[in-house]
Protein backbone atom coordinates (compact mmCIF):
# COMPACT_ATOMS: atom_id res chain seq x y z
CA UNK A 1 0.00 0.00 0.00
CA UNK A 2 2.88 2.39 0.81
CA UNK A 3 4.27 1.82 -2.71
CA UNK A 4 1.01 3.14 -4.17
CA UNK A 5 1.39 6.40 -2.23
CA UNK A 6 5.07 6.73 -3.17
CA UNK A 7 4.07 6.26 -6.83
CA UNK A 8 1.31 8.86 -6.58
CA UNK A 9 3.57 11.24 -4.63
CA UNK A 10 6.24 11.06 -7.35
CA UNK A 11 3.67 11.48 -10.11
CA UNK A 12 2.01 14.55 -8.60
CA UNK A 13 5.33 16.11 -7.53
CA UNK A 14 6.63 16.01 -11.11
CA UNK A 15 3.23 17.09 -12.49
CA UNK A 16 3.14 20.14 -10.20
CA UNK A 17 6.77 21.01 -11.05
CA UNK A 18 6.06 20.70 -14.77
CA UNK A 19 3.04 22.99 -14.49
CA UNK A 20 4.95 25.81 -12.78
CA UNK A 21 5.87 28.37 -15.45
CA UNK A 22 6.09 25.96 -18.39
CA UNK A 23 7.61 27.27 -21.62
CA UNK A 24 4.21 27.20 -23.32
CA UNK A 25 0.97 26.62 -21.38
CA UNK A 26 -0.92 25.15 -24.36
CA UNK A 27 1.89 22.68 -25.13
CA UNK A 28 2.16 21.74 -21.46
CA UNK A 29 -1.54 20.87 -21.35
CA UNK A 30 -1.34 18.78 -24.54
CA UNK A 31 1.76 16.89 -23.37
CA UNK A 32 0.64 16.07 -19.83
CA UNK A 33 -2.97 15.23 -20.72
CA UNK A 34 -2.17 11.58 -21.68
CA UNK A 35 -0.40 11.10 -18.33
CA UNK A 36 -3.36 12.50 -16.40
CA UNK A 37 -5.83 10.36 -18.37
CA UNK A 38 -3.65 7.30 -17.74
CA UNK A 39 -3.58 7.90 -13.98
CA UNK A 40 -7.34 8.42 -13.84
CA UNK A 41 -7.87 5.11 -15.68
CA UNK A 42 -5.39 3.27 -13.41
CA UNK A 43 -7.01 4.64 -10.26
CA UNK A 44 -10.46 3.72 -11.57
CA UNK A 45 -9.44 0.14 -12.36
CA UNK A 46 -6.99 -0.41 -9.48
CA UNK A 47 -9.19 -2.74 -7.44
CA UNK A 48 -10.49 -4.78 -10.39
CA UNK A 49 -7.29 -4.98 -12.46
CA UNK A 50 -4.07 -4.32 -10.55
CA UNK A 51 -1.06 -4.24 -12.82
CA UNK A 52 2.33 -5.79 -12.16
CA UNK A 53 4.85 -3.65 -10.23
CA UNK A 54 7.22 -3.44 -13.21
CA UNK A 55 4.45 -2.03 -15.39
CA UNK A 56 3.44 0.57 -12.80
CA UNK A 57 7.03 1.85 -12.54
CA UNK A 58 7.52 2.03 -16.29
CA UNK A 59 4.20 3.86 -16.66
CA UNK A 60 5.48 6.37 -14.10
CA UNK A 61 8.74 6.75 -16.06
CA UNK A 62 6.73 7.36 -19.25
CA UNK A 63 4.56 9.95 -17.46
CA UNK A 64 7.69 11.75 -16.25
CA UNK A 65 9.05 11.83 -19.82
CA UNK A 66 5.77 13.44 -20.93
CA UNK A 67 5.76 15.96 -18.08
CA UNK A 68 9.39 17.03 -18.65
CA UNK A 69 8.62 17.46 -22.35
CA UNK A 70 5.53 19.45 -21.45
CA UNK A 71 7.44 21.78 -19.13
CA UNK A 72 10.22 22.70 -21.55
CA UNK A 73 8.57 21.69 -24.87
CA UNK A 74 10.23 18.75 -26.57
CA UNK A 75 12.42 21.01 -28.72
CA UNK A 76 14.00 22.78 -25.73
CA UNK A 77 14.69 20.17 -23.01
CA UNK A 78 18.12 20.91 -21.46
CA UNK A 79 20.98 18.44 -22.13
CA UNK A 80 19.45 17.28 -25.43
CA UNK A 81 20.64 20.15 -27.66
CA UNK A 82 23.28 19.09 -30.18
CA UNK A 83 23.53 15.69 -28.49
CA UNK A 84 25.94 13.42 -30.42
CA UNK A 85 26.43 16.18 -32.99
CA UNK A 86 22.76 16.46 -33.92
CA UNK A 87 21.48 19.86 -35.05
CA UNK A 88 18.16 19.37 -33.25
CA UNK A 89 17.02 18.67 -29.71
CA UNK A 90 16.28 14.94 -29.66
CA UNK A 91 14.33 14.67 -26.41
CA UNK A 92 11.20 13.93 -28.47
CA UNK A 93 12.93 10.77 -29.70
CA UNK A 94 13.20 9.59 -26.08
CA UNK A 95 9.45 10.20 -25.77
CA UNK A 96 8.64 8.20 -28.90
CA UNK A 97 10.90 5.33 -27.81
CA UNK A 98 8.93 5.21 -24.55
CA UNK A 99 5.73 5.41 -26.62
CA UNK A 100 6.58 1.93 -27.88
CA UNK A 101 8.44 0.55 -24.86
CA UNK A 102 5.77 1.06 -22.19
CA UNK A 103 2.63 0.32 -24.26
CA UNK A 104 4.29 -2.96 -25.35
CA UNK A 105 4.47 -4.03 -21.71
CA UNK A 106 0.90 -2.87 -21.08
CA UNK A 107 -0.43 -4.64 -24.17
CA UNK A 108 1.48 -7.80 -23.22
CA UNK A 109 -0.01 -7.80 -19.74
CA UNK A 110 -3.59 -7.29 -20.90
CA UNK A 111 -3.34 -9.85 -23.74
CA UNK A 112 -1.83 -12.50 -21.46
CA UNK A 113 -4.12 -11.93 -18.49
CA UNK A 114 -7.26 -11.88 -20.64
CA UNK A 115 -6.11 -14.91 -22.70
CA UNK A 116 -6.66 -13.00 -25.93
CA UNK A 117 -3.87 -14.62 -27.95
CA UNK A 118 -2.60 -18.19 -28.19
CA UNK A 119 1.03 -18.74 -29.10
CA UNK A 120 4.16 -16.68 -28.57
CA UNK A 121 4.46 -15.65 -32.23
CA UNK A 122 0.93 -14.27 -32.35
CA UNK A 123 1.45 -12.52 -29.00
CA UNK A 124 4.52 -10.67 -30.30
CA UNK A 125 2.75 -9.82 -33.58
CA UNK A 126 -0.28 -8.39 -31.76
CA UNK A 127 1.84 -6.39 -29.29
CA UNK A 128 3.96 -4.80 -32.00
CA UNK A 129 0.87 -4.10 -34.12
CA UNK A 130 -0.88 -2.42 -31.17
CA UNK A 131 2.18 -0.26 -30.47
CA UNK A 132 2.51 0.80 -34.11
CA UNK A 133 -1.20 1.56 -34.31
CA UNK A 134 -0.97 3.67 -31.15
CA UNK A 135 2.07 5.51 -32.53
CA UNK A 136 0.35 6.18 -35.86
CA UNK A 137 -2.78 7.40 -34.06
CA UNK A 138 -0.66 9.78 -31.98
CA UNK A 139 0.96 11.19 -35.14
CA UNK A 140 -2.51 11.73 -36.62
CA UNK A 141 -3.60 13.39 -33.38
CA UNK A 142 -0.62 15.77 -33.57
CA UNK A 143 -1.58 16.63 -37.15
CA UNK A 144 -5.23 17.29 -36.19
CA UNK A 145 -4.15 19.52 -33.31
CA UNK A 146 -1.86 21.44 -35.68
CA UNK A 147 -4.72 21.97 -38.13
CA UNK A 148 -7.11 23.14 -35.42
CA UNK A 149 -4.75 25.38 -33.49
CA UNK A 150 -2.47 26.75 -36.17
CA UNK A 151 0.80 28.28 -34.97
CA UNK A 152 0.19 27.32 -31.33
CA UNK A 153 0.83 23.66 -32.21
CA UNK A 154 4.41 24.21 -33.42
CA UNK A 155 5.88 23.28 -30.03
CA UNK A 156 3.52 20.31 -29.70
CA UNK A 157 4.50 18.90 -33.09
CA UNK A 158 8.19 19.34 -32.32
CA UNK A 159 9.35 18.54 -35.87
CA UNK A 160 12.08 21.20 -35.70
CA UNK A 161 12.24 21.29 -39.48
CA UNK A 162 13.03 17.58 -39.82
CA UNK A 163 11.04 16.25 -42.81
CA UNK A 164 11.21 12.62 -41.63
CA UNK A 165 10.08 13.40 -38.10
CA UNK A 166 6.82 11.42 -38.28
CA UNK A 167 8.50 8.35 -39.76
CA UNK A 168 11.39 8.42 -37.30
CA UNK A 169 8.94 8.84 -34.40
CA UNK A 170 7.07 5.71 -35.47
CA UNK A 171 10.35 3.88 -36.09
CA UNK A 172 11.48 4.66 -32.54
CA UNK A 173 8.15 3.47 -31.13
CA UNK A 174 8.68 0.21 -33.03
CA UNK A 175 12.23 -0.07 -31.67
CA UNK A 176 10.95 0.65 -28.16
CA UNK A 177 8.31 -2.09 -28.42
CA UNK A 178 10.86 -4.64 -29.64
CA UNK A 179 13.36 -3.69 -26.91
CA UNK A 180 10.65 -3.95 -24.26
CA UNK A 181 9.74 -7.47 -25.37
CA UNK A 182 13.39 -8.57 -25.55
CA UNK A 183 14.50 -7.07 -22.24
CA UNK A 184 11.46 -7.34 -19.94
CA UNK A 185 9.46 -10.44 -20.95
CA UNK A 186 11.13 -12.85 -18.47
CA UNK A 187 10.86 -10.46 -15.52
CA UNK A 188 7.31 -9.63 -16.53
CA UNK A 189 6.37 -13.34 -16.67
CA UNK A 190 7.67 -13.85 -13.12
CA UNK A 191 5.57 -10.97 -11.82
CA UNK A 192 2.50 -12.13 -13.74
CA UNK A 193 2.59 -15.42 -11.81
CA UNK A 194 1.74 -13.46 -8.66
CA UNK A 195 -1.33 -11.84 -10.20
CA UNK A 196 -4.69 -13.35 -9.19
CA UNK A 197 -6.40 -13.45 -12.59
CA UNK A 198 -3.44 -14.86 -14.53
CA UNK A 199 -2.68 -18.50 -15.27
Amino acid sequence: MIIKYIWLGLFFSVLIWSGINPKDQFTWFLEVLPAIIGVVIMLGTYKQFKLTPILYWFILAHCIVLMVGGHYTYAEVPLFDNLFGSERNNYDKVGHFFQGFVPALLAREILLRKNVVNGKGWLITFIISICLAFSAFYELLEWWVALLSGENAEAFLGTQGYIWDTQSDMGLALLGAICSLLVLSKVHDKQLKNVKDYG
